[in-house]
């Protein structure tokens, strides 16, 4: 039999199947369960009065104690003039005219709670919520909650009022038969408040202290569970799951590493250390490993591989794009010179001869390494002995796709080495990847110099050409990156790829300048051939969208500028930014912000101008935007929806609730022990059945 948490919402009083229809849609709420999940966002102080003679408009929200002196009524609107004493001033309403008319008569006193604004010179307030005063005082309970909503809902009907009510109604109905979500231990151990006062006080608080204790007792459930939910997993499968044993490092590896030109940083060999431990103990490998662009991720890659192939197994490399492939493969082959490694790549332009030439060598072993796109997983590519896969930017390969990788192991899933270079804050790597291991290099090769990042207005565009020119007759190259490929009709004012082309030819025609263009919309073919182009030196611009982020190695470009730069996501511009700097020349990058842009997009655009750090560059930008949005994990979504708790904010909770979850999962790694039955219970729900980010098999 269903419980009142199960119901739906349309039998709460007051809501009905339409309304009800009308919340799930907005708010993809459906049960009373769901709705009494669904928490405010804010809180709006009501132990107050305001004399209107102390009302200004930019107070955020007032309450004024006034008697209604007269209305005036027209079609479209009613307006109600009031006074208390120190003054006078408006209550315009558009809807529920009639309603508010009889209601509002001359002579009656009302608290009138909502925003004051100023229209014609006079004070007003658009839809004030209405009461009657008791006894003439403010009505009781001082925090009232702001809910989340849309137009569709306000227009619908839904006002926060309406909210408030149902939220009331559900609570009554339901706090009865409510059950504790952690064991009595964890409410001891860490100081909770219990689940229904909790519940009772995160909608209607009784006093500010009683409102706090609440959100730390919800915030706190929830980053608890999700840990516990990944590190089961985690441990599961650390105990479950076979490795290839791979002890030795190999002639290989020895050759490769005496034969680099310069030290590693300590970075670099702490990873290689992490890895080294990782293929010795006997367990499957699942590492993530981030490092900033540059930072010397695809020598650790290498290294592995090589440890791999000193154990008789081979390694592949799978790259989102043929253009990224083929400069992972030159670049490999370069640091395998000293080494008796052979090397392969197979992309989707290999031809049928080279194909058949590959696959005969990866399933007899005499291929080592393979490096390739999508094409590595063809059912015809068949490995002798896959030991190790190095998946670079794994947010833009699918599930399906991964897990075809890992059936083309020995028998044995291979072990596995996600790099990323869109740095991800350590609290979203915690959650999007709870159950990886995960390494950092924080540290950047020596000699590498800092870009120097300024950003100006359209104004100053034609001194930046001038620039561009000078840096052009030094011998560099330039990219120029635009937001969007065309205009459309609600962004005119946006540059776009397209013109942003028409314009930079102009300004530097043939024949002393190149200028190539790419874009998505472009064939594959059209793209790689201006790509290459521009890699290769035959063109001395490149514009593009950002299409480029990802990948293109130019040793010898030496200026980004970026157009519309306020556009761009804080991640996004770090990684386009990335793409300079990697020669031994001075680089630059420009942002050309456009003179209408926000003060929050102009925040973005001072950080960038002041740090070169991905990972700082990475947290504030979660803070900035929220977690779902950050570029790089926008592709994969966040594997839970938090109702309450935020990875921006919430990152010291979000340690203690995982460094508890580690504790409760050594004394009990199955949750076997009745004492966990709530855990369990909970664990078992829709939202905490998190599907594993790393391990797909």
């Amino acid at each position: 039999m269903a419980t009142e948490l199960e119901n739906s919402i349309q039998y709460l009083s007051g809501v009905g199947p339409k309304r009800a229809e009308l919340i799930r849609r907005e708010l993809g709420i459906s049960t009373i369960g769901e709705l009494i999940r669904f928490y405010p966002f804010r809180y709006i102080d009501r132990s107050g009065l305001t004399r209107i003679a102390d009302v200004t408009p930019d107070l955020a929200y007032v309450q004024v104690l006034a008697q209604v002196t007269h209305a005036e009524l027209n079609p479209k609107r009613l307006t109600v003039t009031v006074a208390d004493g120190s003054g006078e001033m408006d209550m315009v309403f558009f809807k529920g005219i009639g309603w508010n008319a009889k209601r509002l008569v001359a002579g009656e006193r009302f608290i009138f709670f909502g925003k004051p604004q100023l229209f014609n010179g006079r004070l007003n307030m658009v839809h004030p919520e209405v009461d009657p005063p008791q006894g003439g005082t403010v009505p009781q309970g001082t925090l009232t909650g702001v809910y989340a909503s849309t137009e569709k809902l306000k227009n619908g009907g839904v006002t926060g009022k309406v909210m408030c009510k149902m939220m009331a109604a559900a609570l009554n109905l339901c706090l009865p038969e409510i059950k504790e979500s952690l064991p009595e231990y964890v409410i001891r151990d860490k100081g909770l408040v219990p689940l229904t006062y909790a519940l009772r006080n995160i909608h209607f608080p009784k006093d500010n202290y009683a409102l706090q204790k609440s959100i730390h007792r919800l915030k706190f459930e929830e980053l608890f569970l999700l840990q516990l939910s990944l590190l089961k997993q985690k441990f599961i499968r650390s105990r479950e799951e076979k490795g290839l044993y791979m002890p030795k490092v190999g002639p290989d590896f020895n050759a490769c590493y005496n034969a680099l030109p310069y030290t590693l940083t300590g970075a670099q060999q702490r990873v290689i250390k992490e890895i080294r431990a990782d293929l010795m103990s006997s367990r499957q490998m699942n590492r993530l490993l981030q490092g900033d662009v540059g930072s010397g991720k695809t020598m650790v890659a290498v290294l592995s591989c090589l440890m791999a192939i000193g154990n008789g197994y081979q390694a592949c490399m799978m790259a989102p794009t043929e253009v990224l492939a083929r400069q992972h493969y030159a670049n490999i082959c370069k640091y395998l010179a000293p080494t008796s490694v052979r090397c392969a790549l197979l992309t989707g332009t290999t031809t049928q001869k080279e194909r058949r030439g590959i696959h005969a060598g990866l399933e007899d072993g005499s291929i080592g390494i393979i490096v390739g796109t999508h094409a590595l997983l063809e059912d015809n590519v068949v490995f002798h002995r896959l030991g190790l896969c190095v998946i670079d930017e794994q947010h833009r390969f699918g599930v399906e796709q991964r897990s075809k990788l890992w059936a083309k192991g020995p028998g044995v899933a291979p072990h596995v080495l996600v790099m990323t270079a869109t740095p991800i804050p350590r609290t979203l790597a915690m959650t999007l990847y709870g159950d990886l291991d995960v390494s950092v290099i924080d540290e950047m090769p020596p000699g590498r110099k800092p870009i120097q990042t300024l950003c100006i207005t359209p104004g100053r565009v034609d001194a930046m050409y001038k620039f561009m020119r000078e840096e052009i007759a030094r011998g560099r190259q330039v990219f120029v990156v635009y937001p969007m490929i065309f205009t459309n009709d609600k962004m005119e004012d946006i540059s776009n790829v397209e013109e942003g082309y028409e314009e930079i030819v102009k300004a530097f025609p043939l024949p002393d300048y190149k200028v190539a263009i790419v874009h998505g919309q472009q064939t594959p073919e059209t793209k790689e051939f201006n790509m290459s182009a521009f890699a290769a030196g035959r063109a001395d611009i490149l514009v593009s969208t950002t299409v480029i982020e990802v990948g293109v190695d130019v040793p010898n470009a030496s200026v980004m500028v970026i157009r519309s730069a306020q556009r761009f996501g804080l991640s996004q511009l770090h990684q386009l930014r990335g793409r300079v700097g990697r020669g031994a020349q001075k680089s630059y990058c420009i942002l050309v912000r456009d003179y209408k842009t926000s003060h929050e997009a102009q925040q973005r655009l001072d950080l960038l101008c002041r740090t070169e750090d991905g990972f700082e560059i990475a947290e504030e930008d979660m803070k900035m935007r929220g977690p779902g949005d950050l570029e790089g994990t926008q592709q994969s979504g966040l594997p839970i929806s938090l109702n309450i708790a935020s990875l921006a904010r919430d990152g010291l909770l979000l340690n203690e609730a995982r460094i508890y979850a580690q504790q409760v999962l050594e004394q009990d790694p199955t949750l076997d022990n009745p004492r966990n039955a709530e855990l369990v219970r909970e664990l078992r729900k829709e939202k905490y059945n998190i599907r594993d980010y790393s391990k797909i098999s």
